[in-house]
């Protein structure tokens, strides 16, 4: 070692000169002046500075000199000098041994022979306790005290420059970052176009995760919920002849399957998981690996497999990230490609049940032949027009075409234009559309539709402009559809149930009553069904808003939001250029139709009451079934069905009729009945009391036919 040479201070200018000088954006224009600076004054063959990452313990190099490296060298900070420097944290000589491997080769290349020992410089940073980069002063003089006057150097030079550099390689950071989240939001819109078909994304992710990381090829495994294994049906973009499976903790796709952690291996044949054998099958050879888990919201759903970094030995930090960032939205197009699969099944299942069920409805045209020559005599024409009628003695057979008729004596079919074969055919179809419901059946549409009829031609409501001739047609067709469909159980049922009734229409409330309307329009545009053909487009369209209102109207919780405003109309009088008012009444007038079966006589009443609680008491079995209390009214061991029955027309159907009569008074004969039936009721209670007590149920002692005998004749 030669003479200790005298410790000179830095000249103030030269630093201000190299301080100026730094205004470059790029950080390794800014590196080469500083590393030309350091080289000048410590008299050092070559200089290279060493950024610590000390979240990630990892150097990285992308300088050497004045030589910008054309892919920056990552390593880790373990067994090495650098390692010792952070230990020791003062300036250290080291082995030119003591370097990682890839940054003695690439040094080789700069200087031959290169020298045995070089300098390491801690540069400290500006705010924390740490140190933050690392001067490497390579073939630098050799004499007494010559590594204090050159650490001297460097800490001196940082002490100005320090901030210059961190700042611009963070924004070299900021910028790699947008750009990588440009190219994300690139990626996503493209993945987003392949959602259809589950192959076709598989072959676009792999294909843009290449392009991200520059990576050879590509495999991505999924998780098989039911088998616990990771499946892969497409490797690099090309459909595989048959799937691959291996359990979800083997290998290299299940180690990261089970940690969830980045698995970046630079020498896959040294690695432990590596398996050779599918190298020497494919004659492929396979360098390096970066694996990454795939997530969506609920955790780990599969894996993607990097290998061999194009232009690289390996794949670094950068790509680490982009894949981790890359995952999520592998993980959120995947799942949405796999639910909006199920859609398009559910859709397609629904498609075929459609088709089955207007299959099994198939009106056949010798039905709607048979409807239009009927030879039936329909003797009951002139009585159906009678209030005290009961349409439930019509024989089923010819309720179609009493329902023709009625439509022909109101004169809808002339006035606007429906074809006879479509009304016939119109007809058949909703008549199949009804199940086999105890009360809520075809009968029911049929009693409904007759009680319309009844009203628009007993109370003159056309004639007297109370509603006009396209609102009669939209109230009849209404009640011939309004329970279209009906399985025989409630609203709240549905609901509790989480039916898929309930899960289309819940959020709308009326799930019912939206089913129906949505039954009655799948009707309407069926071939050969649209009876409103011969309306003009204004009319059309207001006759669906009229039958959309009066089917949701029959929910009975949307008539007692009504029922008010309804009787401030009946006691203040109808103003027929109030709209407000004629659509209260067209409610009423369905309200009415829908309870008609209480105006008629107490025969009539006892039995739609047996065919309503059957119906009831089904679903209070099925609530049983499922773990729910029913409400009494539901319960055939708790219903007392006089009681309700009372209450049931003294709250809900005679204040309905009463109303009614109030704007007509015409009709006060239909309240006048609904009062006689109720005092039946409370006649035959006592009857109920003595033989509820001796054990008897309730449907049987209401087919009890002294029952008849109990109550007042002459109420009947």
């Amino acid at each position: 070692m030669s003479a200790k040479k005298p410790l000179e201070s830095t000249n103030p200018q030269e630093l201000l000169a190299l301080c100026a000088n730094l205004y470059d954006r790029s950080a390794s224009a800014i590196q080469i002046k500083v590393n030309n600076y350091l080289r000048q004054k410590c008299d050092a063959q070559l200089v290279f500075l060493v950024q610590l990452l000390k979240d990630r313990e990892e150097a990285v190099v992308q300088v050497i000199g004045d030589k910008v490296l054309e892919k920056e060298m990552r390593f880790p900070m373990t067994n090495n000098c650098l390692h010792a420097v952070m230990q020791r944290r003062t300036s250290l000589s080291a082995d030119a041994c003591d370097l990682d491997p890839e940054l003695h080769a690439s040094l080789r290349h700069v200087i031959n022979p290169l020298p045995e020992q070089f300098l390491v410089v801690p540069v400290w940073h500006p705010s924390e306790d740490n140190i933050c980069l690392v001067a490497c002063l390579v073939d630098y003089p050799q004499y007494e005290g010559s590594e204090e006057y050159c650490s001297f150097i460097v800490t001196e030079c940082f002490r100005y420059c320090i901030g210059t550099v961190l700042n611009t390689l963070a924004h070299e950071g900021e910028m790699r970052l947008k750009v990588q989240c440009q190219n994300l939001l690139i990626i996503a819109r493209k993945l987003v176009s392949h959602l259809g078909e589950f192959t076709d994304l598989c072959r676009e992710i792999m294909l843009e995760a290449k392009k991200l990381t520059l990576a050879e090829r590509c495999s991505i495994f999924l998780l098989d919920q039911e088998s616990q294994e990771l499946v892969a049906k497409v490797f690099d973009g090309v459909p595989a002849a048959e799937e691959v499976r291996i359990a979800k903790d083997k290998g290299i796709a299940g180690h990261v399957m089970s940690t969830g952690q980045v698995l970046n291996i630079r020498n896959a044949y040294e690695h432990p998981l590596f398996y050779k054998g599918v190298d020497e099958a494919t004659g492929f050879k396979t360098r390096c690996i970066l694996s990454f888990p795939i997530r969506d919201e609920s955790g780990i759903i599969g894996v993607a497999q990097l290998c061999n970094k194009i232009g690289g030995l390996y794949f670094d930090v950068y790509d680490e990230e982009a894949a981790v960032a890359f995952s999520i939205y592998c993980g959120i197009s995947i799942m949405h490609s796999l639910v909006y699969k199920k859609i398009q099944d559910a859709q397609a299942r629904s498609k075929l049940a459609n088709e089955m069920m207007i299959y099994h409805m198939k009106v056949h045209p010798e039905d709607v032949q048979r409807v239009l020559v009927c030879e039936l005599p329909h003797e009951l024409m002139p009585e159906v027009a009678l209030y005290h009628f009961s349409p439930r003695k019509v024989e089923e057979s010819e309720c179609v075409c009493y329902c023709l008729k009625m439509f022909e004596d109101l004169g809808l079919v002339q006035q606007w234009q429906i074809k006879k074969d479509t009304l016939a055919r119109f007809l058949l179809f909703v008549k199949k559309g009804y199940r086999d419901a105890p009360y809520h059946n075809w009968y029911h549409a049929f009693s409904v539709f007759h009680f319309s009829y009844l009203a628009i031609k007993n109370l003159h409501l056309v004639e007297k402009g109370y509603i006009s001739s396209l609102e009669a047609l939209a109230l009849m067709v209404s009640c011939l559809c309004h329970d279209l469909d009906h399985r025989g159980t409630t609203n709240s049922f549905q609901m509790q149930s989480g039916t898929e009734l309930a899960s289309l229409y819940s959020s709308e409330g009326s799930v019912m009553e939206r089913h129906h309307l949505a039954q009655a329009l799948c009707i309407l545009n069926t071939d050969g069904c649209n009876i409103f053909d011969g309306l003009t487009s204004k009319q059309y369209s207001r006759c669906l808003d009229l039958i959309r209102d009066l089917i949701l109207a029959t929910d009975l919780a949307h008539h007692i939001r009504l029922v008010q405003d309804q009787e401030k109309m009946a006691t203040e009088g109808f103003d027929f250029n109030n709209s407000r008012h004629r659509q209260l009444l067209l409610f009423l007038l369905m309200t009415c139709s829908d309870l008609s079966d209480q105006t008629k006589d107490w025969k009539v009443s006892r039995t739609t009451a047996d065919l309503v609680y059957q119906e009831f008491f089904s679903q209070g079995d099925l609530e049983k079934a499922m773990g729910n209390a029913p409400l009494e009214m539901m319960d055939r061991e708790k219903a007392r069905i006089p009681d309700l029955q009372i209450q049931f027309l003294s709250h809900i159907v005679c204040p309905v009729f009463k109303i009614l009569a109030q704007l007509f008074p015409d009709a006060d004969c239909l309240l006048q009945s609904t009062l006689k039936n109720r005092h039946c009721w409370e006649q035959a209670s006592a009857f109920f009391s003595r033989r509820w007590e001796s054990g008897h149920s309730s449907l049987d002692i209401l087919r009890d036919l002294e029952l008849e005998s109990f109550t007042d004749p002459a109420l009947h």
